[in-house]
């Protein structure tokens, strides 16, 4: 039987511009290349993975995993398999580092329905945290499923 499988990792990606400074920071071999026109450039341009280096193309994507390694992603390919990490206020983080571990012995959905269910029954007020969560619900579910970044704290 063939099973489904979703990735639970996450990585940090880079669209390749072909500029000198990325070339540099991530350590291409940079093999030469020639301007094709004045909207691309044929850069010929290798990044070294852990099996072989990789060719890499103006616009696809360089991926970072958790121990730093990088490889290259066809933009088709990354924008088919990786959505970005919802951005969120400080205080909605709080607010889902709190229900969760409040929500230990919960399912992880119960605890989503809980803080959604209680700002509407118990109210809210304009420009307060339930105002928010109500007002990007498929936000806050997203953040707390698949993670966040908190607004302001990008690297």
């Amino acid at each position: 039987m063939i099973k489904v499988y979703r990735n639970t990792g996450t990585i940090k990606a880079e669209q390749f511009d072909c500029s000198d400074e990325m070339v540099n920071r991530y350590g291409l071999i940079d093999r030469g290349g020639h301007i094709v026109d004045d909207l691309h450039v044929d850069n010929m341009c290798f990044i070294p993975t852990l099996e072989c280096q990789m060719k890499i193309n103006l616009h696809d994507w360089i991926a970072t995993n958790a121990n730093g390694e990088h490889w290259p992603i066809t933009d088709d390919v990354f924008k088919k398999t990786y959505a970005e990490l919802p951005v969120i206020p400080k205080n909605v983080a709080k607010h889902i580092v709190t229900e969760h571990g409040l929500s230990d012995l919960i399912p992880i959905c119960g605890g989503i329905y809980r803080s959604m269910i209680q700002t509407v029954v118990y109210g809210y007020q304009k420009g307060d945290i339930g105002d928010w969560i109500i007002n990007h619900s498929d936000m806050f579910a997203r953040a707390w499923l698949d993670g966040y970044v908190v607004e302001g704290k990008h690297d």
